[in-house]
């Protein structure tokens, strides 16, 4: 489609007159009982109303917020005029695998919006949700593989960012090949994210699509001398090496090591992972919960505590309220389900109880806490279990065999060229192997970023 259309010149004031409406969500009492999706989708005609919301400005900020430069008024547009799938098929087009990062994207784009300050912004993401279950539930998804191009590219990751790339490789003709080390796809996106941030039957869904188009699985596949990097080099046209983070970082104070002090991804996995993990289950019924950090994974442990029957679910923090890490949707979705919030505290270390357990979480406020007085002196908070949330650390690239051959820096990153190509010709790398990237979108962007860059090389092969 050549010039997307435009919102009629009638429903230029529709941000003023059209009160904002988002994706409709359960009530905290009602959702805290189960363990399903918090939100539903708008009809078709509160789509329309809220798309109708957008100015179609001539420098469109939102597009600018967005990690992925996704085209955001064009669909908007299309969305507004009633031509529901002609925006999804461009939503589509302009994302990748929309239906599944959007539930995951903190929405920087409604953050960007020209009327955020002067009305509320628009509903991006209820709409962009509202748009991606509108063409898979009407039929409008491609899923006839394109006309093959005759080369062979592999993809050594069979997470988030390994499945973009894969993606977006199978869409232009390459045949596609994910190698994994896990017995399932997905990474965490099969493995860490809860039930009722992301209905799970999303990421079975898109795999089953890529393997519609032509994607190929190799699960369970270990680096090393009975896989060689030769062997991939040889059998394949092109090499990506993609990963997110997903090692959690430890928890390095006394009694870190102490029964009931467990990862908090161990209990995501525990809950919600579809590879059952060898050790006790963590059990939450009626205990204390404290929680260690304030990101994304926090705010998953505290509302998966809550719903798991917890007494008590609180989260500590060493910074301000507005320092927290989370984004504010989930740090409110937390907040309304009953989780407690303490600031500006430091945890110097657990202590057990007469039975060996973990029973006292001992802090001490920060320097920077309301009170400076009180800086320096200790208190106790009764836990039953603590969930360590500190984020995660870069996976470290093989070294084994022959993959040693690829360079990397003295921190242990893959050094890339300025398209995304190691020392080795025809080689690639992207996410958290290769960038510090903090959010599973910027992954995403990278992976799309390379496979332009494959794209490119590969083109050049061909002639």
């Amino acid at each position: 489609m050549s010039n997307p259309p435009h919102v009629s010149s009638t429903a230029k004031f529709a941000w003023r007159e059209i009160p904002r409406t988002d994706s409709p969500k359960r009530a905290a009492a009602e959702r805290v009982a189960d363990f399903f999706e918090i939100y539903s989708n708008l009809d078709e005609a509160s789509a329309r109303a809220q798309a109708e919301r957008c100015i179609q400005c001539p420098h469109p900020t939102c597009v600018d917020g967005c990690p992925l430069h996704n085209q955001i008024p064009d669909w908007l547009a299309l969305t507004a005029e009633g031509h529901y799938l002609d925006a999804a098929h461009l939503l589509q087009n302009s994302g990748c695998m929309g239906e599944i990062y959007s539930n995951l994207c903190t929405r920087p784009c409604e953050g960007s919006c020209i009327l955020e300050g002067k009305d509320e912004p628009v509903a991006i993401f209820a709409i962009e949700r509202f748009l991606h279950e509108y063409v898979f539930s009407h039929g409008g998804l491609a899923t006839t593989p394109p006309a093959p191009l005759g080369q062979k590219v592999a993809v050594m990751d069979a997470g988030p960012c390994g499945l973009t790339c894969a993606f977006d490789l199978v869409r232009q003709g390459y045949s596609v090949t994910i190698f994994d080390t896990h017995a399932f796809p997905g990474g965490l996106l099969s493995q860490g994210v809860p039930a009722f941030k992301m209905d799970q039957t999303l990421v079975q869904r898109r795999i089953e699509l890529l393997k519609q188009l032509g994607v190929k699985f190799q699960l369970g596949i270990h680096y090393g001398p009975d896989f060689p990097l030769a062997r991939l080099r040889q059998d394949f046209d092109a090499v990506f090496f993609g990963s997110c983070a997903d090692e959690a970082r430890p928890l390095t104070i006394p009694g870190a090591d102490l029964p009931g002090v467990h990862q908090g991804l161990t209990l995501i996995v525990q809950r919600f992972g579809r590879i059952p993990l060898e050790i006790p289950p963590i059990e939450l019924q009626d205990r204390r919960v404290v929680v260690l950090g304030a990101g994304d994974t926090a705010m998953d442990c505290l509302r998966t505590a809550i719903r798991s029957g917890a007494r008590e679910a609180l989260c500590l923090y060493r910074q301000a309220e507005t320092e927290v890490p989370a984004s504010e949707i989930e740090y409110r979705n937390a907040a309304e389900e009953g989780a407690k919030f303490r600031f500006f505290t430091n945890t110097t270390r657990l202590e057990a109880g007469p039975d060996g357990r973990v029973a006292t979480v001992v802090c001490e406020p920060t320097a920077d806490a309301p009170a400076p007085a009180m800086a320096g002196r200790e208190f106790t908070i009764p836990a039953d279990v603590v969930l360590v949330a500190y984020g995660f650390t870069n996976p470290p690239f093989p070294t084994v065999a022959d993959y040693h051959e690829v360079r990397t820096s003295p921190a242990g990153r893959v050094c890339v060229d300025q398209h995304s190509m190691t020392n080795l010709a025809g080689v690639f790398a992207g996410g958290t192997l290769v960038h510090d990237l903090n959010r599973v979108v910027d992954a995403v962007r990278d992976a799309r970023d390379a496979a332009r860059d494959m794209h490119r090389y590969l083109s050049a092969k061909r002639g």
